[in-house]
């Protein structure tokens, strides 16, 4: 699944984003594109839970 994440502006972004999805899923494939401002995931969480722990993270998708 892909996410447009328009507040991702910076490693530190990156980093706190692949740490929130890790810890919702340990065996997520996470990967960003940060100048597109899009992360993908491969994860057995759905789509909604994935989005909430974005948005908890302060990185709200759209």
């Amino acid at each position: 699944m892909e996410f447009n994440v328009p507040n991702m502006s910076c490693g530190h972004c990156v980093g706190v984003i692949t740490k929130t999805l890790q810890q919702l899923d340990v065996n997520a494939k996470i990967s960003v594109d940060l100048p597109a401002k899009k992360v993908s995931v491969e994860t057995a969480q759905d789509r909604q839970a994935v989005a909430d722990a974005l948005a908890e993270a302060g990185y709200p998708t759209h």
